[in-house]
C-alpha cells in the first residue's frame, strides 16, 4: 500500500509510474489527497475543542471552590455543545478514515523506473537466456504421456478425491516431488535462508498485510465456517511473521525460506497449454522471502534472481529471465522477472519463478519496520521469489530428459531420488 505522504509530496511522480499499468489513477490519487485534507482538517477541529473542554473543566473546579454555582453551571452547557460537537466529528472522522483506507487498497504499487511500457505478456523483455533447446527427435512426448507411460501420476485418481486440478503422486513421481523440495530447500539453506514450516491457512488480516486482499480475495480459496484463507503461496504466511514487528538495522536483511503446497482457484481454459502439470489448483512450491534495508534491496533482488538461475543450471534446463512489463506485473510489484524453463515436447516457454521486489508497499499494509541509524523509523522493503515452483519443472524434466531407455534424471537430483532414471 502506497503511503499517503508519499502521494501528496510525489503526486506527479506517482500517476506517471502508475501509468505504466495502461490505467489513468488520476481521479482515485485526487480523492486520496481530498479525503487526507478532510482527515487533517477533522483531526484538528477535534483536537482544538478537546484542548478547549480541558481549559474549561479547570475553569469549573476553579468557578464551584469559588461558589459560584451558576458560572460553573453555565460553563457545563459550552461543555455539553463541544462534547457533542467532538463525538460528530470523531464519527465523521472515522468514516473519512476508512474511505481513505479502502481507496488506498485499491491503488498498486509504482513500477520501477525500469519497468517497462507495455499491456501484454508480449512486451516483457528477455534479459537473460541459458542452455540450448533439447534435440528430442520426432518421437518426443508431452509431459502427460510420460506421465501416463511411466505411472508417475494420476489426474483422474485426483479428480476422484477432489476434483480437477488436484492430482495424486505416485511411485517415482512421489519420490521425484520430495527429491525436489529437499533439494531446493538445501540450496536455499546453504545460501543462508532460515527455513520455516508455516500454517497453510491465514486469516484475513494476513491477507491484507501481503496484498493478496482485496485484490485477489476470488483466486483464494476461503474456509467460511472459521474465516481462514488456504494460502496461495509461502509469501503470504512467510512475510507475515513479521506483521507489526519493528526490527532492528542490524537484523537486516532477515532471509527465510519454506515448502508448502500452495491452493488457487484460478480457472483454467481449455486447450493443450494447460494440460497436465501446466496449471493446477493444488502444488507444491519452495519460497525465497527476504525483508531488506531500501538502500539494500535492488542489490538484494539480484541476489535472488542469481539463486533462481542456479538453481535451473543444475538441473540443467534451458530457461531465461523475463522483466516484466507494467501491465504484466502483479498489483504489489514494483520490479519483476520471471524465469522460464523451456518445454522440449510442447516447444514453448513454461513459467516457474517470479522474483519481485515490493518495495514498501507491503510493509507499509504489514508495519514492519526498523530503526535506523537517526533513531527513527523506517518501512522495510519486502521481496520474494519461487526457488522454485514444482509442477512446470517436473514438467520441464521429464519432456528434456526423455530417450529411448527412459528419463534420465539430473545429477544434482540423484542423491535426493536414490535412482537415475525412470524406466517402464
Amino acid at each position: 500500500m502506497l503511503e499517503v505522504p508519499y502521494i501528496r509530496e510525489n503526486k506527479e511522480k506517482v500517476l506517471a509510474g502508475l501509468a505504466k499499468r495502461n490505467k489513468d489513477f488520476t481521479a482515485q490519487i485526487e480523492n486520496i489527497i481530498r479525503l487526507d485534507d478532510e482527515r487533517k482538517l477533522l483531526t484538528t477541529a477535534i483536537n482544538s475543542k478537546e484542548a478547549e473542554l480541558k481549559q474549561i473543566s479547570k475553569v469549573i473546579g476553579e468557578l464551584m471552590k469559588a461558589g459560584d454555582k451558576e458560572g460553573a453551571e453555565l460553563q457545563k452547557n459550552g461543555v455539553t455543545v463541544m462534547k457533542t460537537f467532538v463525538k460528530d466529528a470523531q464519527e465523521k472522522l472515522a468514516v473519512v478514515e476508512n474511505d481513505l483506507q479502502q481507496l488506498l487498497y485499491q491503488i498498486p504499487n509504482v513500477p520501477n523506473n525500469i519497468v517497462p511500457q507495455g499491456k501484454t505478456a508480449d512486451e516483457n523483455v528477455e534479459v537473460y537466456r541459458w542452455g540450448n533447446t533439447p534435440e528430442l527427435g520426432a518421437h518426443k512426448k508431452p509431459h502427460w504421456e510420460l506421465i501416463e507411460e511411466y505411472d508417475l501420476i494420476d489426474f483422474e485418481l485426483g479428480t476422484k478425491i477432489t476434483g480437477a486440478g488436484f492430482p495424486v503422486y505416485k511411485g517415482k513421481g512421489a519420490r521425484l516431488q520430495r527429491a525436489l523440495i529437499n533439494f531446493f530447500l538445501d540450496e536455499a539453506t546453504a545460501a543462508g535462508y532460515r527455513e520455516f514450516q508455516p500454517p497453510h491457512m491465514v486469516n484475513e488480516a494476513s491477507g491484507y498485510g501481503t496484498g493478496q486482499l482485496p485484490d485477489k480475495e476470488g483466486q483464494m480459496y476461503y474456509v467460511g465456517v472459521d474465516d481462514l484463507y488456504l494460502i496461495p503461496t509461502a509469501e503470504v504466511p512467510l512475510t507475515n511473521l513479521y506483521r507489526d514487528v519493528i526490527l532492528k538495522e542490524s537484523d537486516l536483511p532477515v532471509k527465510m525460506t519454506g515448502y508448502t503446497p500452495c491452493f488457487r482457484r484460478e480457472a483454467g481454459s481449455w486447450g493443450a497449454h494447460v494440460r497436465g502439470l501446466n496449471r493446477l489448483h493444488q502444488f507444491d512450491k519452495v519460497e525465497i522471502v527476504q525483508l531488506a534495508h531500501p538502500d539494500q534491496s535492488y542489490a538484494i533482488l539480484e541476489h535472488m534472481v542469481e539463486h533462481v538461475k542456479q538453481l535451473l543450471q543444475k538441473l540443467g534446463l534451458h530457461f531465461r529471465i523475463i522483466r516484466l512489463c507494467g501491465g504484466d506485473m502483479g498489483f504489489t510489484s514494483a520490479l519483476t522477472y520471471d524465469f522460464e524453463a523451456w518445454s522440449g515436447a510442447q516447444e514453448r516457454w513454461l513459467e516457474v519463478s517470479s522474483t519481485s521486489n515490493f518495495e514498501t508497499f507491503q510493509a507499509n499494509r504489514l508495519k514492519c519496520r526498523f530503526k535506523n541509524a537517526d533513531g527513527k523509523m523506517q518501512y522495510v522493503h519486502t521481496l520474494n521469489g519461487s526457488a522454485l515452483a514444482l509442477p512446470r519443472i517436473v514438467a520441464s524434466l521429464l519432456e528434456n530428459n526423455q530417450d529411448e531407455h527412459g528419463i534420465r534424471i539430473p545429477d544434482a537430483l540423484v542423491p535426493y531420488t536414490g535412482f537415475d532414471r525412470i524406466t517402464r
